[in-house]
């Protein structure tokens, strides 16, 4: 048996301003505040349910999603639900509309008097929608099994259309849009990557029904003709539940804070120059050799548990230099042609430079 409720919080204070519990066996799977282009001066809270949901095999008797109007109070008053065939698991606003990810389709809605309205649909994610991520025209769209989708929506055509693909399967968890091209993931076994589309990469693809496009267009095992590239991948360990592109010291450079299952909060944060690259690149080489970790375990091939670690320095690593001998201490640091209070100020830099 479910039950879940919507708590309406005063982040400062910690106050509960307002709670709604749903009905029984109904639970709530996602969330998202939004506002309708025909009704701009209102703010709409949307809560995706499932009812009689059952994990494994996944399955549910009925989905709805709940529309609720946000008051200038920071109350929230119901307005309607809109049956859906599968588990509504993510929504997000898009262009004074909403994306709902029903299952394994992606939908366009709109706000109706009585319910909301379907406008558009794309049935060619291949099992559940557990991210949509937007920026400009561009949906990214996580699949619980396949990673991620980019696509577009064409307004003249109405029309969602998958125009780029990754070609690696991942059990996505979370996700974190960096730029127009360029996207952050994690999956459920520990690792996280960023995914770039290359330069050569078109949007404007049209769909083809008639199935008379040229075969070297189509793309392999019917999934998109362009496929996106692989900037970084680091195995954390523990599965990743939440990303986030943020700035933690007033004036201090972006960088990308995930959490874990296991309680972890970690980050990861980009060289401004190649002296510190080639400086960290080395320290970490030297470590390795060095300071091996305790269980014996070849610490290259488990950051490349799943994928190979690629473009990304193990921070961690790098700060046991100040807990190893003096002695190792120093001849690492005469490797660098530096000396072991410049090594340790160095790694303090870079911490506080981004967080503490």
């Amino acid at each position: 048996m479910w039950a879940s409720l919507i708590r309406v919080l005063n982040p400062v204070t910690g106050d509960t301003l307002q709670k709604l519990s749903l009905e029984q066996n109904e639970a709530a799977f996602s969330i998202c505040l939004c506002k309708f282009a025909n009704r701009p001066e209102e703010q709409f809270v949307l809560v995706g349910t499932a009812v009689d949901m059952q994990l494994n095999p996944r399955h549910c008797s009925s989905g709805f999603i709940r529309t609720y109007k946000l008051s200038s109070e920071h109350q929230l008053e119901f307005l309607h639900k809109t049956p859906v065939e599968d588990i509504p698991s993510a929504i997000t606003a898009y262009q004074g509309r909403v994306l709902v990810g029903v299952g394994k389709l992606l939908r366009i809605y709109d706000i109706g008097k009585k319910k909301l309205l379907r406008k558009c649909e794309n049935k060619h994610i291949p099992n559940l929608i557990v991210t949509i991520q937007t920026i400009g025209h561009r949906i990214i769209v996580g699949d619980v099994q396949e990673s991620f989708h980019f696509m577009r929506y064409k307004r003249e055509e109405n029309q969602l259309i998958i125009f780029a693909d990754d070609s690696y399967p991942r059990w996505t968890t979370c996700a974190c849009v960096l730029d127009y091209d360029t996207i952050a993931g994690a999956d459920k076994f520990g690792n996280i990557v960023t995914i770039r589309l290359p330069q050569d990469v078109s949007d404007e693809v049209d769909e083809d029904p008639t199935g008379n496009r040229s075969l070297w267009d189509r793309g392999w095992c019917n999934a998109a003709a362009q496929k996106a590239e692989i900037c970084t991948s680091f195995h954390v360990g523990e599965t990743v539940l939440s990303l986030q592109k943020v700035t933690l010291i007033p004036g201090g450079s972006e960088s990308l804070v995930y959490t874990t299952l296991s309680g972890t909060i970690g980050m990861l944060v980009p060289f401004t120059s190649h002296e510190d690259h080639d400086f960290f690149q080395h320290l970490e080489m030297h470590m390795r050799a060095e300071h091996p970790p305790l269980c014996g375990r070849d610490h290259m091939s488990y950051r490349s548990s799943y994928f190979p670690m690629k473009n990304v320095i193990d921070g961690d690593l790098c700060e046991q230099f100040n807990s190893m001998d003096l002695v190792k201490q120093k001849s690492i640091a005469e490797e660098l042609d530096r000396n072991p209070s410049e090594v340790s100020k160095k790694l303090e830099d870079i911490r506080t430079r981004f967080a503490f």
